[in-house]
Order: C-alpha cells, then sequence, then structure tokens
C-alpha cells in the first residue's frame, strides 16, 4: 500500500524540481525529504530517484508514479471539500498570500473578520509577488492568493484555477511637491520622459507592466531607483529622487512631501483572488473570498 504523504513528497518533488524546494513547500527538513522517498521507493520496489549532478532527478518510475500521486492528491482534495462542505463547519487550516500592497490594504480587516466569526479556522498569511502566489496556488502549497494584473497588462492565469474579482485599484503619479507638473489637475506620462523613475524590482510584474507601458508610449525609461514597497518608493520620492506609479491601495499615509496627480489616461489595477477549483466547495475557501470582497467593498467606498 502506498503511503499517502509519502506520495505528497513525491508530488512536491516534482513540482519544486529538487530536495531543498520539496522541502520548502511541504514545510519540512531536506533530510525528512529524503528519508520519506527512501520509503516510498521500498514500498514501490523501484528506484523512484537519480543522482543528477549534486541534485537528484525522477527516474521514468518516477515521473510515472508522480503523476498519478498529482491525481490521487488532487481527489484527497476534492474528497476533504465535499466533506467540509457537507459539514457546513469554517474550520481547518487556511492558507493565503498578497502582494505587499494587498497584505497592507486588505489582509489586516478581512483576517480579523475571518478570526472573530470562525475561530476554528487557522488563517496562515504571506506576503508574495502575483507570480509567486499563483504558482503556490498551483503547487498546492497554498489554498489562495490575492493577485494582480493591469488594464492593458493581464496576468495569465493556469488551467484549474477560479478567480473573483475584488477591486479596481486606480494609480496616480506620485512626485515630489516642488515637481514642475505637481499643480496640474492631471498628466500626461509622456511629460516624465526626461525623469527618473523609482520602479519595482527586476522581473517583477509591475516593474514589467511599467516598462511595457512606458515604452509603449515611445518612453525609454531612466530607472534611478527600484523598492518592492509603496512606502518605500513613497519616501524615495519624497527625497527628491524621481516619481513613481502610487497605487491607492495601501499607499497611505502619504508623506507630506510627495503630491500625487492623475494621469489623463486613467491607470488601473485589477486586484483579485485565485484558488484551485478543486477546492471551490470548502466552505472556509467560500468564508475567506466573502472577507475579502467585503474589505475591498470598504476600501472602494473609502477612496
Amino acid at each position: 500500500m502506498l503511503n499517502l504523504e509519502r506520495l505528497r513528497t513525491l508530488d512536491a518533488l516534482a513540482r519544486h524540481g529538487s530536495v531543498s524546494g520539496a522541502a520548502a513547500g511541504l514545510h519540512i527538513t531536506t533530510s525528512a525529504v529524503s528519508q520519506q522517498m527512501a520509503k516510498l521507493e521500498r514500498e514501490a520496489g523501484q528506484r523512484l530517484l537519480a543522482k543528477n549532478g549534486r541534485g537528484v532527478r525522477l527516474t521514468d518510475a518516477g515521473r510515472l508514479l508522480a503523476e498519478h500521486a498529482a491525481r490521487i492528491l488532487s481527489q484527497v482534495e476534492l474528497a476533504q471539500a465535499d466533506l467540509e462542505a457537507q459539514r457546513g463547519q469554517v474550520a481547518g487550516e487556511l492558507r493565503l498570500s498578497a502582494f505587499p500592497t494587498a497584505a497592507r490594504g486588505l489582509f489586516p480587516a478581512a483576517l480579523a473578520t475571518l478570526r472573530a466569526e470562525h475561530p476554528a479556522l487557522r488563517l496562515r498569511s504571506s506576503e508574495l509577488e502575483p507570480e509567486r502566489g499563483i504558482s503556490g496556488v498551483v503547487r498546492g502549497d497554498l489554498d489562495l492568493a490575492v493577485v494582480l494584473d493591469w488594464y492593458n497588462k493581464p496576468i495569465p492565469l493556469p488551467d484549474g484555477l477560479v478567480k473573483a474579482p475584488l477591486l479596481d485599484d486606480p494609480a496616480d503619479v506620485a512626485m515630489p511637491a516642488g515637481h514642475r507638473l505637481a499643480g496640474r489637475d492631471e498628466v500626461d506620462l509622456a511629460e516624465f520622459a526626461e525623469d527618473e523613475w523609482i520602479t519595482w524590482g527586476e522581473g517583477e510584474f509591475c516593474h514589467e507592466w511599467l516598462m511595457f507601458t512606458l515604452r509603449s508610449k515611445g518612453i525609454e525609461p531612466i530607472v534611478g531607483h527600484r523598492a518592492a514597497e509603496t512606502h518605500t518608493q513613497l519616501g524615495l520620492v519624497a527625497a527628491g529622487l524621481g516619481v513613481c506609479i502610487a497605487p491607492l491601495l495601501g499607499r497611505h499615509p502619504m508623506p507630506p512631501e510627495v503630491v500625487t496627480v492623475p494621469l489623463k489616461q486613467r491607470v488601473r489595477r485589477h486586484v483579485y483572488v485565485v484558488w484551485r477549483a478543486d477546492a471551490d466547495r470548502r466552505p472556509s475557501i467560500r468564508a475567506a473570498v466573502d472577507a475579502l470582497r467585503a474589505t475591498a467593498r470598504e476600501v472602494g467606498q473609502a477612496e
């Protein structure tokens, strides 16, 4: 009889591609992964792993069993979802992530509501960029992820995920109070062709969006500074080091040395929550989505 937890370890190893990645995803040690795989090989009666340089790779038998493991674990999750739905109880553990400004602007109120209304639900949250949040949900490391895309650059969602919109988040240009355009009612991105930009990290979705958007207007961006968090970017703007795009969600309080001006072509981020379709019937998923949507409505009304 194949052990379910060992199949879960094999599945994590196949998805992450390394023992260390599987250990991190399962929140166990690398030695525990190796021990579980050794026991699974004895159960299967075949070699499932082979050395590959300093790491390991799946053998043909390992890949075959990993494919079965993914289907078995998906079916187990469906069974758990059906049992939860039949009980109608919001209980157990729920793992969530959000990109930084949503973690700041949505999670505190939404998670406090969930804790107050469902004390049997254990919440585990983390701050992750959209791509990592989506990957975590696909791998099964997360149950829910709050992610975003931009009005002119959607983010692709893998098959098997469900999403629900939370809010459209307007974004302005933030500039030092003494900037030449600070007194305007609205501005155009082309007017910042000679300004230094403060942007997100290289390769991050929002950074790629900004580069794409500026270049589509014939502007080759001058990037002076990078920071993941909106408040760090605004601090750099306040010091007179450049301008940045400042979405409304999570940006308050604003430094007094910073002015925000709307763009003529309105810029918005679409914020939504994603989860796996095979977990759709879990009451904890539905409760978390409802709490996030209620919090998002309050944020939208405050705008």
